[in-house]
């Protein structure tokens, strides 16, 4: 339905009720922990701490491509964090990122441990610590990070607007869709122009600005977030979808979209990960269960 109803803000806002919607019992005005809970640690110098939503999708993406490039320093145990249960706002995860929201890391390698939140900056501390997908020559690194910080302006459009309205508000509210849409359809042509003329985001190579917009707008190019494709013709943009059936057909990709999973099929969830062989796992235990 459409909310017609008139709304005057007060002069003064104060929380005193429900926001509604499916993530009302998390929505808090205020920082900080609720309570006490201390992060597991694994044994591998990189804890990732997240879930599979598209911002968590890019980190796990790329240690998967890290891995496969044969850098072993990149293995990492993935832990679990369900946001929709508030765990992220346990002592020890604002610890590692005081906004309690996923993903974060935290880096043991060093004799001081290294925490690093917000998932551009771990996109970005990962490719310098390891030298891969990210650009040495000023203009290509240049090129790859203004996509990485467009994905990381753009996307709060695509989830918090878009997404949030049409698929999780607790009521329909057209001119929030329809401001929303108009922008999210604004930046898939934008994305769509731009791989007119080049094969991934930032030129002739993969990066990882290719990593943190595939989850969102390659997800909802390919009808994987929101169930909006229909509504938002996503078909007219024939070269993001080009590119997004590229990047989702390589098999680091698959295993990263699989860590941390805990919605769809069973077969394509990994609820933690610790070490390499839990894919093997995965796949036998799906075997074993035909």
């Amino acid at each position: 339905m459409t909310d017609t109803t008139e709304y005057t803000p007060p002069k003064v806002w104060t929380w005193n009720k429900a926001s509604g919607g499916r993530f009302a019992n998390i929505n808090r005005p205020i920082a900080g922990p609720t309570h006490d809970k201390e992060l597991p640690v694994g044994r591998h110098p990189l804890q990732l701490y997240s879930l599979a939503t598209p911002n968590g999708q890019k980190v796990t993406i790329l240690l998967e491509e890290l891995l496969a490039l044969g850098h072993a320093g990149a293995e990492y145990d993935a832990w679990l964090i369900n946001i929709g249960d508030g765990q992220q706002f346990g002592s020890g995860f604002v610890a590692v990122n005081p906004n309690s929201k996923i993903p974060a890391l935290l880096d043991r390698s060093a004799p001081k441990p290294i925490r690093v939140f917000e998932s551009g900056a771990i996109l970005v501390y990962l490719a310098e610590k390891f030298g891969a997908f990210l650009p040495t020559d000023a203009a290509e690194r240049a090129e790859c990070l203004s996509w990485l910080f467009w994905q990381m302006g753009s996307a709060p459009y695509l989830g918090g607007g878009f997404g949030h309205f049409y698929a999780y508000a607790p009521f329909k509210i057209e001119y929030a869709i329809d401001r929303f849409a108009m922008e999210v359809k604004r930046q898939l042509d934008v994305l769509n122009r731009r791989l007119a003329e080049s094969q991934y985001i930032a030129g002739d190579s993969y990066t990882i600005a290719d990593m943190a917009i595939l989850p969102w707008y390659g997800g909802l190019a390919k009808g994987l977030i929101y169930e909006a494709g229909e509504f938002l013709s996503v078909h007219e943009y024939t070269h993001v979808l080009r590119w997004a059936e590229m990047l989702f057909g390589r098999e680091p990709v698959k295993r990263g979209r699989m860590v941390n999973r805990v919605t769809g099929a069973p077969a394509g969830q990994l609820h933690e990960r610790h070490d390499a062989s839990d894919f093997k796992t995965k796949t036998q235990d799906k075997l074993t269960s035909q």
